[in-house]
């Protein structure tokens, strides 16, 4: 079970975060960063396996970015930015006590990781990048930006289950009807018996003006700050933002890097099968 964390960013805006484990573990906490509109449900199952049943408990924290999940609207959509929520990140890690911790990061949040070896040397002991590298494939960009922004609101669980089976089945062609139900429940929250998205629509103008004819310039400066630090990289074999290709470079560069590939799924594992969590445990573990 979870607990709630709440503090204030710089500029006034709500700040929310979960905590699963103990305190006073002996063990690094956890820090989990979701992926552009998502938020700290999306790591339930892995929070519940590292602070429970993967040997000795660990603290784990997950936390909503400015505009999603638990953490205030911004009435300004520009401030939906990385440097911005750098600092929210930062707020909410200072108010939890967290100095030095193990990170794992989705999609966007593997690019919040990087920021934060670059920026905050020291803070970082070991880094997971789920589905996220230097090099962003274009055309899986295209395809987020497409979906990213205001989404007609749905009679019930199981209509938003059917609407994200229809947007998402070809990436995650595996999942069954109760799997539907689950990822739906991550992404959507229910007010006054209607089913949201749970993130502010105004995310999408932030990917208005980007231009698909090509990809986005390569970020290998930036990963490099990762150096001397353990990093394993997740991918799903069906991934259309993180390529193989990429992968390789990524390991070519880093002196202690591990790849783990997860079948039959695309942008971004979810990390709710057993393999990808014994892995990961092991991983912060070693």
């Amino acid at each position: 079970m979870s607990t709630n964390i709440t503090t204030q960013s710089q500029d006034g805006l709500r700040l929310f975060a979960r905590a699963w484990g103990p305190e006073d573990s002996a063990e690094p906490p956890v820090v989990c960063l979701p992926g552009l509109t998502r938020n700290s449900r999306d790591f339930d199952r892995l929070a519940s396996h590292l602070s429970d049943r993967a040997g000795p408990a660990r603290r784990v924290m997950a936390l909503d970015y400015r505009g999603r999940g638990g953490s205030g609207r911004d009435p300004d959509w520009r401030n939906y930015a990385l440097p911005v929520e750098q600092a929210d990140i930062l707020a909410l890690l200072g108010y939890a006590g967290i100095d030095h911790a193990d990170f794992i990061g989705t999609s966007r949040g593997g690019l919040h990781i990087m920021m934060l070896a670059a920026s905050r040397p020291g803070l970082i002991r070991k880094a997971v990048l789920n589905d996220i590298g230097p090099v962003i494939e274009a055309q899986g960009l295209k395809r987020i930006a497409t979906t990213v922004g205001f989404k007609p609101p749905n009679a019930s669980w199981d209509v938003a289950a059917q609407a994200l089976r229809r947007e998402q089945g070809a990436i995650f062609p595996k999942l069954t009807g109760p799997d539907w139900l689950e990822y739906a429940r991550q992404i959507f929250r229910e007010q006054d018996r209607t089913i949201f998205a749970d993130y502010d629509p105004a995310l999408g103008k932030t990917l208005e003006d980007l231009d698909f004819s090509s990809p986005p310039p390569p970020l290998w400066e930036l990963f490099a700050a990762l150096e001397g630090m353990p990093v394993m990289v997740v991918r799903g074999a069906l991934s259309d933002i993180l390529s193989e290709a990429t992968v390789c470079g990524m390991e070519a560069r880093h002196s202690r890097f591990s790849h783990l590939a997860v079948p039959d799924q695309g942008h971004a594992p979810l990390l709710w099968d057993t393999p990808t969590l014994q892995a990961l445990a092991a991983f912060l573990a070693a």
